[in-house]
C-alpha cells in the first residue's frame, strides 16, 4: 500500500547544520547553517560540484564528524549526541553504500564472508547465515557462486553491486549512496543505476543520494537539494528544480550537462 505524501514520517533531518573542518587556524567552516529533511521512503538528491560540501553531509551524517552546530534528527532522534550502545543501534540503521568498488571491500574476505560480518558482527557466519547471504545476491543480480569469490575476482560494477546487497543486509532505515557511479564506466552506471532503481521500488527504501552529476540525481530522486560552497542554494521536487531552476548554478549545472544514463527532461 503506498504512503500518501502528506502522510509520510520525516526519517532524517538536518537542522541549521553547520560543520567545521581543521583547527585553529586552519580551520575551516565547510557547512554554514544548512537545512533539508527526507520522508520516509523518498530519495533526495544531494548535488553540487567537488567541494561543496555533499561528502561531508554524508560523513557527518554516518559520523565521521560532528556538527559544530544544529542538528541531525533521526527519526526525531539527535544521532550527534547518542554516545554508547544507542549510538550503536542508530549508526547500524544508516548504511553507506562508498564512492569507490575497489577499496570498500576487504580483499581477504570472500563475499560471503563480508555479508555474513555485515548481518552479525559478533558471530559472522557464512553458514547460519546462507539463506539471507544468498538472497541478498539474487537482489543485487549475483548468484550464489559470489558467496566462495574474493572481490579481486569482481568486476567494478560487480563489486558496486555487492557493496550495495552489503548496505541491504540488515535492511536500514536509511541508505547513503556516496557518488557510487563516478568509478564506473557509462555502460556499468547505467546498469548500476536500473538496479538502484528497482531496488528502491521494491524494498520502499529512504535514501541520500549524493552525486555531482545532476543526470544521475534525476534519475533516481524525488527530491534535489542544490549545494554551493556549504549553502543550500536551490531545494524542491526534482522536476521542478530541474525543469525549471531558480538559481543560476542550478542552470549552470544543467548546461554542463551532455546526457548521461537515462537523463531527459521531457
Amino acid at each position: 500500500m503506498e504512503i500518501a505524501a502528506d502522510r509520510r514520517e520525516t526519517r532524517l533531518e538536518a537542522k541549521d547544520l553547520e560543520v567545521v573542518l581543521g583547527r585553529g587556524v586552519r580551520a575551516t567552516r565547510v557547512l554554514h547553517g544548512i537545512s533539508f529533511r527526507i520522508e520516509a521512503g523518498t530519495t533526495v538528491g544531494l548535488v553540487g560540484e567537488s567541494g561543496s560540501g555533499k561528502s561531508t553531509i554524508a560523513k557527518t551524517v554516518v559520523g565521521v564528524h560532528r556538527p559544530a552546530a544544529g542538528s541531525i534528527l533521526f527519526d526525531g532522534e539527535d544521532i550527534s549526541a547518542a554516545r554508547g550502545r544507542r549510538r550503536t543501534e542508530l549508526r547500524r540503521r544508516i548504511q553507506l553504500i562508498p564512492q569507490d568498488p575497489y577499496s570498500s571491500l576487504d580483499p581477504r574476505r570472500t563475499i560471503g564472508q563480508t555479508l555474513a560480518e555485515a548481518l552479525d558482527p559478533r558471530r559472522a557466519s557464512v553458514r547460519e547465515h546462507r539463506d539471507r547471504i544468498s538472497e541478498l545476491l539474487r537482489l543485487v543480480a549475483l548468484d550464489d557462486g559470489a558467496i566462495v569469490r574474493y572481490p579481486s575476482e569482481f568486476s567494478g560494477g560487480q563489486r558496486q553491486r555487492i557493496a550495495i546487497a552489503r548496505a541491504l543486509a540488515v535492511k536500514p532505515d536509511l541508505i547513503i549512496a556516496d557518488e557510487i557511479t563516478s568509478a564506473l564506466d557509462l555502460s556499468t552506471q547505467a546498469e548500476i543505476l536500473e538496479l538502484f532503481a528497482r531496488l528502491r521500488a521494491e524494498l520502499r527504501l529512504t535514501v541520500l543520494f549524493v552525486s555531482h552529476n545532476l543526470a544521475v540525481v534525476r534519475q533516481v530522486s524525488d527530491e534535489v537539494v542544490v549545494l554551493l560552497h556549504g549553502d543550500i542554494v536551490e531545494q524542491g521536487a526534482g522536476d521542478q528544480v530541474l525543469r525549471r531552476p531558480e538559481h543560476a548554478y542550478t542552470e549552470r549545472l544543467l548546461a554542463s550537462v551532455p546526457g548521461g544514463p537515462g537523463f531527459s527532461l521531457d
